[in-house]
């Protein structure tokens, strides 16, 4: 495959954000083969190659969208198929809310203002009524080990990255595969995948405020020691 040249490396990791508001325009299956084809470079265990991608639009993407946001108005309890961490406390709280407080300013919701608050939460469940949505997944043959789920995030990373890199924004979403059966059912995913994330992807919409938020991240300081190194 011949590929066009994008973005620098620097341009791509320093300049992508997460998006969250997307044109409503259709995003060609040319240009998503070719993102795919870059981010399936990625490294994984012993090159095993874990993944695959379902990637949904139009009747089925709305019908997920439609069944998503039923279900969770209806308090049906969601049923991710890989662990989580329940509560995060101290630092990983503080940038959890920190985040929240950005995006929240940004499309001004209110504290009080349950209304917004509960459509911003939507949002996630519709994937941010995104065009395309990526659904990441592993072989079910590895299902129980870390490795795998590894595996997805450094492919799901290379994915966004990818895509930035064409002029496509992404947002990593769990909100989206919270109700794996209407995933599974719609997106048509074989039961020997085990549902890892989706990745909703469009053309980035530029005057819809949260996609001009950019997180604040921790300084190689904070995350890094050097050890042997001469001082």
């Amino acid at each position: 495959m011949v590929l066009d040249k994008g973005l620098s490396y620097d341009e791509v990791v320093l300049g992508r954000r997460s998006i969250r508001g997307f044109l409503q325009k259709p995003v060609p299956r040319a240009l998503i083969e070719e993102v795919l084809h870059l981010a399936m470079r990625a490294p994984s265990s012993l090159n095993t190659q874990p993944w695959n991608f379902s990637v949904v639009t139009g009747a089925p993407l709305d019908r997920i969208r439609a069944e998503n946001t039923r279900r969770t108005l209806e308090g049906v309890p969601e049923s991710r198929e890989f662990r989580k961490f329940e509560v995060y406390e101290g630092a990983h709280r503080e940038r959890q809310v920190d985040i929240a407080k950005q995006l929240f300013a940004a499309m001004d919701i209110a504290r009080e203002d349950k209304p917004k608050r509960q459509d911003w939460v939507l949002r996630g469940f519709r994937q941010f009524d995104a065009p395309v949505s990526i659904v990441v997944t592993y072989d079910r043959a590895l299902f129980g080990g870390d490795i795998a789920p590894f595996d997805c995030g450094a492919v799901t990373t290379a994915l966004v990255n990818a895509a930035w890199s064409r002029g496509l924004g992404c947002v990593i979403n769990s909100q989206g595969i919270m109700q794996s059966p209407v995933v599974r059912e719609y997106a048509q995913i074989a039961d020997d995948q085990v549902i890892m994330i989706c990745v909703a992807m469009g053309w980035p919409d530029d005057s819809f405020p949260a996609n001009a938020v950019v997180s604040r991240r921790k300084s190689v300081e904070e995350a890094a020691r050097f050890i042997g190194f001469d001082a």
